[in-house]
């Protein structure tokens, strides 16, 4: 138990990451946190040690996130003005790349928070289940659709 709980405070920005891109409404993620919480608890007593404990936890919150989606269905099509996102947080910035990282589909959502988290490409491939030539290929895309969220105006329609 104090081991689970240990883990689970060094590593809780996993989990605040990945309900932050997958739900926009701080109750919707206070709800996916505590159930990525659940899953891991579930989770541990089988938790072989093979992979590290972030690679563990990522699969796992990234699972649930994907889950309780798919079960939901929530499309959020409303944006907070910029404004409204600068009111709300402290970097403005990285809240207008989250909105943006939330518009896409949910296997695009994995490949880029792992990414971002700094996870190589073959570690990537190992958590979501894919090669790693197409963890590149599929970061190239998204690279592309995050570029042409963020700066609108500067791409052609």
């Amino acid at each position: 138990m104090k081991q689970f709980i240990h883990i689970i405070s060094e590593h809780q920005r996993i989990i605040y990451k990945v309900a932050r891109i997958y739900r926009d409404t701080p109750e919707d993620r206070e709800d996916l946190f505590q159930e990525i919480i659940y899953q891991l608890w579930k989770a541990y007593p089988t938790y072989q040690k093979k992979a590290k404990v972030t690679t563990w936890m990522y699969r796992i919150a990234l699972n649930t996130a994907v889950a309780k989606y798919r079960k939901k269905r929530i499309v959020t099509e409303a944006i907070l003005p910029e404004r409204a996102i600068a009111e709300t947080s402290e970097h403005p910035e990285r809240e207008r790349l989250y909105r943006a990282i939330s518009t896409l589909n949910e296997a695009d959502k994995a490949v880029i928070t792992l990414y971002l988290d700094d996870y190589q490409y073959e570690e990537i491939a190992d958590m979501l289940g894919i090669t790693t030539s197409h963890v590149g290929v599929k970061l190239h895309r998204i690279k592309e659709k995050l570029i042409h969220l963020l700066n609108p105006q500067n791409h052609d329609t």
